[in-house]
């Protein structure tokens, strides 16, 4: 089963990436930190994970700036939702086709 979320020093020895990376991201909003019941420290889903992942790649691999990434991984997220949507009325067409 997986882990619903993770700390920053988990991250890190994950996704080998440092801690200023992941405080960065925070500040500039691009991922957000949740702080589960009873817990004091930081964690973070697997969605925001994933955004510290394709962050480091972007960055790392591809040279892309702070502003690049954050405007990169926005469309990313618009894509999926309207990737969502998409097949949402596909589902509603298919379910109207079937009813003929």
């Amino acid at each position: 089963m997986a882990k619903e979320y993770w700390t920053i020093t988990e991250i890190m020895e994950t996704i080998h990436v440092d801690e200023g990376l992941i405080e960065e991201l925070e500040r500039e909003e691009i991922i957000c930190s949740t702080c589960p019941e009873g817990h004091n420290l930081r964690h973070y889903s697997a969605t925001e994970i994933d955004k510290v992942r394709l962050a480091r790649i972007l960055m790392e691999d591809m040279e892309v700036n702070m502003p690049g990434v954050e405007v990169i991984l926005r469309m990313r997220q618009n894509m999926i939702e309207m990737r969502k949507q998409f097949d949402a009325i596909l589902k509603d067409l298919m379910a109207q086709f079937n009813r003929f």
